[in-house]
């Protein structure tokens, strides 16, 4: 079998081609007019050379709060699985649990799916992902089942949403329709994926399926978990069913800083400088709640940001690929030569353009926010020109951003995921790719049907 190649060298790879491609796309730029409509104005290209170095701190500058998101995160899990009570928590749930694992893994599921469908989940994943992935691995399942119930189902439902803000509301709302409106179709999108991707985890599942007590083995096996997270015990036996009163207000303060996380994006717009403070208090207090010395809680975070630092400095190093692309000032090309190429097109294969261009722009910008500010201005006049409702061109803006979300090495989030459940993303592309080209056609599906309602 063909070694995959390192995450490093493939990232090093995108930047080198992205580079050599200022050297022969022309340079443009959108100008934003007074009305507030887009035009795009030719500027003088900017090829790159030795800026594929410089790119790269750039990068580290553009994504730090994720950088410094991971290695504080990492730190405060890796302080919490020090003092023994996730391993004793999940082993006793575990017990409980017997063989309804797979309705446990259903309801993870279909809850992130709804997150995402609701409010937008995205960065809010990462810390989730440390949370979920010993739990599915300590089922007898590997950190890939974690990433699909948890990363992977808040982008089904992020892709599918009917209520997302930060999608929905915002295309929406450039394209001059009423806020939320067509809600219908979108929820027959969203329950149709998420019913998908159930049954995708229920097939995951039987066939990964293997004895907790080999679970902390198989991770080392396998490559996912860095061979350093602490071993899991076998469940059932009386030690590890039985909580220490210690334990017993760690997993309480865990429930509380989940619970926290939730009420403070949802309602108090928490974001990534929140975040962390949040789970390095969770770390720091359930360090002392264990008996642990200042030195020993700060040993704990410090070794836990450096298991982590390999996977933060990903973050960085791609997203270098963007500055090699907006320094050398062809992202706008790009954009209009595609718009452009929908020029003549009848609604089918305009409608399946724009699906296209958005899942391919989505490389060169994975902000939705910034794709729909550049996109929709732009699609929603062409969309009317050629027969195409914008609730359709609004749908596949949703699909074209969300799903290709799993797969791009730009998105800090993804990068930010794997870091967590210590997936190289060389491994996870080789997983992934299918599964997204296979959502990509049923987006496509499901947006025909958009031309006659």
């Amino acid at each position: 079998m063909r070694k995959l190649p390192n995450t490093y060298v493939l990232i090093a790879a995108l930047i080198l081609l992205c580079a050599i491609l200022t050297w022969f796309v022309p340079g443009g730029q959108y100008v934003t007019a007074d009305d507030g409509s887009l035009s795009y104005q030719s500027v003088p290209s900017a090829p790159q050379t030795w800026q594929v170095f410089s790119a790269i701190y750039h990068g580290f500058v553009r994504q730090a709060g994720i950088i410094v998101f991971i290695l504080v995160v990492g730190g405060a899990f890796w302080l919490l699985n020090a003092t023994g009570a996730v391993s004793a928590g999940i082993n006793r749930f575990i017990g409980k649990v017997g063989k309804r694992d797979k309705l446990v893994l259903a309801a993870i599921t279909v809850l992130f799916s709804l997150a995402g469908a609701v409010f937008g989940m995205s960065e809010e994943t990462i810390p989730f992902v440390g949370i979920v992935v010993p739990l599915v691995v300590s089922m007898g399942y590997d950190a890939f089942m974690g990433m699909l119930v948890v990363y992977v189902a808040s982008n089904i439902g992020f892709s599918s949403a009917f209520l997302n803000p930060f999608t929905v509301g915002i295309a929406q709302g450039m394209a001059d329709l009423p806020l939320f409106s067509g809600m219908g179709y979108r929820l027959i999108c969203w329950a149709f994926f998420t019913v998908l991707l159930v049954v995708a985890v229920w097939i995951y599942a039987r066939r990964s399926k293997r004895e907790p007590a080999d679970a902390a083995l198989m991770s080392e096996l396998d490559g996912v978990s860095g061979g350093h997270r602490p071993p899991i015990s076998s469940p059932g036996t009386p030690s590890t069913l039985r909580l220490t009163t210690r334990q017993g207000w760690i997993l309480a303060v865990l429930g509380i800083t989940v619970i926290a996380l939730i009420v403070g994006v949802t309602c108090w717009d928490w974001y990534l400088p929140e975040i962390t403070a949040l789970f390095l208090v969770m770390g720091i207090v359930c360090g002392i709640i264990a008996g642990f010395s200042a030195n020993k809680i700060a040993d704990e975070l410090i070794a836990g940001a450096r298991d982590l630092l390999s996977a933060a400095l990903v973050v960085g190093f791609a997203s270098g690929i963007i500055v090699i692309l907006q320094d050398g000032h062809i992202v706008d090309t790009i954009l209009h030569g595609m718009q452009e190429g929908l020029d003549g097109t009848g609604p089918m294969a305009s409608l399946s353009a724009m699906y296209g261009i958005q899942a391919l722009i989505n490389f060169f910008i994975p902000s939705a926010t910034a794709k729909a500010a550049i996109t929709i201005p732009i699609m929603a006049p062409f969309a009317d020109m050629v027969g195409v409702s914008r609730q359709a061109m609004v749908l596949a803006f949703q699909f074209g951003d969300g799903f290709t979300n799993m797969l791009t090495p730009t998105s800090g989030v993804l990068m930010a995921a794997l870091a967590m459940a210590r997936i190289p993303y060389s491994r996870w592309l080789a997983w992934i790719w299918k599964a997204v080209l296979v959502l990509l056609v049923l987006g496509l599906l499901l947006l025909i049907p958009t031309l006659w309602v």
